[in-house]
């Protein structure tokens, strides 16, 4: 089917794209030409492991740390919670996993290439990486009355249960294909002349404030007889009770059966699970669509820990399901519970017929550990919060899928029809979407009125009553939402493709900087006590969801991060970077206080008085590992933005008297940028005398970016000259210094071109940051450079790692990666705006 190579290990040097083991090579009919795309006969060969030890001379700096977070680990376990981030227990490798399921906020299932539906996020936040082995699809051909073949989808056999299930499909025979939010695919049955088609599908639709929030997917699937004689084919539906850990088999659990049967539409049927996540109750529906020539068929209940047999058996009689009982007990502790939906039709010769199936989780009452508030779930809005409504999901997903594969079809065109771009680039823009969804995700409204009483209708009231509260964690291991510092980068698919959820959480953040939190606590890193929030400062993340997001801000303690140079910086860059591709007046107007605020404290960074802020001398940005002193490229290039951004503001609030004093600040910081950190071919790390004052920093424009990013004219700041200078000199150093250029750019090298090793973040590869490199070299006209640079993320998450659909924040030569699932690398979609803004023909051209 694809022409994929499988077996061979990759060596970078000369891993170009032109020889990528993902990319489509072969048309197959009813599949996308571009996507990622492998048999499932593929695995990786390469093996990588979590980062977790330091070099030797980086270690005394992180002794202190080590011993106060190992402290903290313990105070956590001994109070039942799990750390906000747990460097002692990481998630391990699992090459594995495909295109996940559901829409936005509303809990996820995730789903292997191979068929393994894992990795589920119901409870906010928290993730269970194991396998379901019950969850599956089973095919039962049947010729002339008799069944002749009956087998599992998936290539996974389990070690213990379900021994009378015949496992084992040839994996040479299947081909996966993911372009999210879909997924297909395609099995081959030679022996019987049979080829199954299963299109995966979730309702992630940009612009969309309503069905991109339902927990929903369909499997459809085309059954293609393209033999000589005719055949019964049926395609059953398993799944189980429970995410899989412990809390599946403490009982409790009953399954029902239910029928939905609309005017005017095709009648839907199906089974439910009903059962209790920390004391949220879940219920799970699957369910397929009755339409003429098909038959559908269930059963209700059977054991998913068994042999199989009962369930196994009962299909290959007659290739259906005994429907028998309509509604089951409750299971005991100790036992678990499994349904299964089965629909099978007559296929003619040279014929081909559809199969639809549903599966969605009704859970519109959430809290997080600490259980001090109650949320509901968006999707609540039009379902109801009772619990009941996994039928009508069922059937609304059943009924509107064609309606979201239209105008996912609509949006994903005009890439995908780019002949300017790579094919590459096209999986990885569409790809890395998972993130949005999968990314420990919540939307929802509160459940007490009282949050809005007394409130003014203003701007941020109105947003959040109209679009709810959005929040996504740092990383799937870095339980921290709304990480402010990471969020930066990672905002521009929000402001893109949902942008009122991007002004939503910017006006909860808005809420929160002028909010203080004096309870003391202790800082990892230096044993400093403080407050935990300080009033009219960005705070570095919202909350954990093993305390109380929102409420309780900032679980981060490895720095008082009130004294971080980047948080206030990166706020204001934000709301005038969202106000240009808005246009939103209103918001303009009530951030513009805000902005005052932040820069006004910001500027008591200027300890010489020159006009730009120093760093402390210690890591106080999101780099936090690595240390900056005095004048730094990297903040006081963002800091330059922010009084451009906030002079412009000022002239359209009319208050001139901000916008001369902040004018004259940074006509005097442009002049020390240039002078402190400009050596003539780049600009230094920071103006200390440190041996890596010179380092060539990776993200050294981060200022420029952003400017150039909100249609600001940043030649009179930047010198284009120099912008050019340094971007060369980055693509020749930390680009094509390592793996030949096919790892994306390493954070710091030295002028010598080795790595810079002052910290162990410095010789650390950031897939983010080099998506924000990137899309700054699409600014500065360097688009060959900036897919270059881009594709050595593909080449080593995508490809050579095996890091699909669960990529870190970091990874480094030695295949070491730091922090699986990380929202950073959804900064991909700033190169898309760059070439948006740029190159606007590329598109344009496509669109019907």
């Amino acid at each position: 089917m694809a022409n994929i190579i499988t077996t061979r290990k990759l060596s970078l040097a000369d891993h170009d794209p032109s020889k990528s083991l993902t990319t489509p090579r072969d048309n197959i009919p009813g599949l996308p030409d571009f996507g990622w795309r492998v048999k499932l006969d593929y695995e990786c060969q390469e093996k990588c492991k979590p980062f977790t030890t330091p070099r030797l001379r980086q270690l005394p700096a992180l002794i202190g740390l080590g011993l106060r977070y190992s402290s903290y680990m313990l105070k956590c376990r001994r109070q039942g919670r799990r750390p906000h981030m747990d460097h002692t227990n990481p998630v391990y490798h699992k090459p594995i996993y495909g295109c996940p399921m559901g829409g936005i906020g509303c809990g996820t299932i995730g789903r292997g290439y191979r068929g393994e539906f894992c990795r589920f996020q119901m409870v906010p936040g928290i993730y269970e990486h194991k396998v379901i082995p019950a969850d599956q699809f089973i095919v039962c051909i049947r010729k002339k009355g008799q069944t002749v073949y009956q087998k599992v989808l998936t290539g996974n056999k389990p070690k213990c249960q379900l021994k009378s299930w015949q496992w084992g499909f040839p994996l040479d025979k299947a081909t996966y294909h993911a372009l999210y939010p879909r997924a297909w695919t395609v099995y081959d049955i030679p022996e019987h002349r049979i080829k199954l088609t299963c299109r995966q599908i979730s309702p992630v639709i940009p612009n969309d404030y309503k069905d991109s929030s339902f927990p929903m997917v369909v499997f459809i699937w085309t059954v293609e007889n393209y033999g000589s004689e005719p055949l019964d084919v049926s395609v059953t539906f398993t799944f189980k009770n429970g995410r899989g850990n412990k809390e599946d088999s403490v009982g409790n659990c009953w399954n029902e059966t239910f029928s939905v049967a609309e005017e005017g539409s095709h009648e839907v049927s199906g089974v439910s699970i009903h059962q209790t996540f920390q004391d949220m109750p879940c219920t799970y529906s699957l369910a397929a669509t009755r339409r003429e020539g098909v038959n559908v068929s269930h059963k209700v209940h059977f054991d998913p820990c068994g042999s199989g047999d009962d369930l196994w058996n009962d299909l290959e009689e007659d290739g259906k399901l005994d429907s028998k009982a309509d509604k089951t007990q409750r299971t005991r502790k100790g036992q678990e519970t499994a349904a299964a939906v089965c629909i099978q039709c007559n296929i003619s010769p040279k014929e081909s017929k559809t199969l639809e199936f549903s599966l969605t989780w009704d859970m519109p009452i959430i809290h997080f550990r600490s259980k001090g508030f109650k949320y509901r779930r968006r999707y609540a809005r039009w379902f109801g919060d009772k619990g009941d409504s996994g039928p009508k999901l069922c059937s609304y997903a059943l009924h509107n899928y064609p309606d979201w594969e239209h105008k996912i079809e609509e949006w994903q065109n005009p890439v995908l029809q780019c002949s300017a771009i790579p094919a590459w680039y096209k999986s990885a823009l569409f790809n890395e979407l998972y993130y949005v969804s999968d990314g420990g995700t919540v939307w929802v409204d509160p459940v007490d009125d009282s949050y809005f009483m007394g409130k003014e209708e203003s701007l941020p009231t109105s947003i959040i009553k109209e679009y709810g509260m959005f929040a996504y964690l740092e990383g799937q291991e870095y339980r921290m939402y709304n990480t402010y510092d990471v969020h930066h980068y990672a905002s521009f698919a929000l402001i893109m493709l949902w942008p009122q959820l991007q002004l939503s959480l910017q006006c909860e953040m808005a809420k929160i900087i002028r909010s203080a939190d004096n309870s003391q606590r202790k800082y990892c890193m230096h044993g400093t006590v403080g407050n935990r929030k300080t009033i009219n400062m960005v705070p570095h993340d919202i909350g954990d969801p093993e305390d109380e997001p929102w409420s309780r801000v900032n679980a981060y303690n490895i720095h008082p991060t009130d004294d971080w140079k980047d948080l206030n910086l990166k706020f204001i860059l934000q709301v005038y970077r969202d106000y240009h591709l808005t246009k939103n007046e209103e918001y303009l107007k009530y951030m513009y206080p805000v902005t005052k605020i932040l820069i006004e404290a910001a500027h008591k960074w200027d300890t010489d008085g020159d006009g730009i802020i120093d760093n402390g001398g210690f890591a106080d940005q999101t780099f936090d590992a690595w240390i900056m002193h005095g004048a730094s490229a990297y903040c006081g290039g963002m800091w330059l933005c922010a009084l451009k951004m906030f002079c412009e503001m000022a002239q359209k609030m009319g208050q001139e008297n901000d916008r001369i004093k902040f004018a004259e600040i940074l006509n005097r910081g442009m002049q020390s940028f240039e002078k402190k950190l400009w050596n003539g071919e780049y600009y230094n790390y920071d103006s200390s005398t440190c041996g890596h004052h010179d380092s060539i920093m990776a993200d050294q424009l981060a200022g420029y970016w952003y400017m150039k990013c909100s249609g600001i004219n940043e030649s009179e700041i930047f010198p284009s000259d120099h912008v050019k200078s340094a971007l060369q000199k980055i693509f020749q150093v930390n680009v094509k210094g390592f793996g030949n250029g096919n790892m994306g750019a390493i954070n710091g090298a030295r002028p010598d071109g080795k790595k810079d090793i002052s910290s162990c973040q410095s010789e650390e590869f950031w897939v983010g940051v080099t998506y924000g490199l990137a899309s700054q070299m699409i600014h500065a006209d360097m688009l060959a450079e900036a897919f270059q640079t881009a594709w050595g993320n593909y080449s080593v998450c995508w490809e050579w790692l095996g890091l699909q659909f669960q990529i870190p924040e970091a990874f480094r030569t030695s295949k070491h990666y730091r922090s699986l699932g990380y929202m950073r690398p959804l900064c991909i979609w700033s190169m898309q705006l760059a070439l948006q803004q740029h190159h606007p023909e590329f598109f344009q051209s496509n669109k019907s």
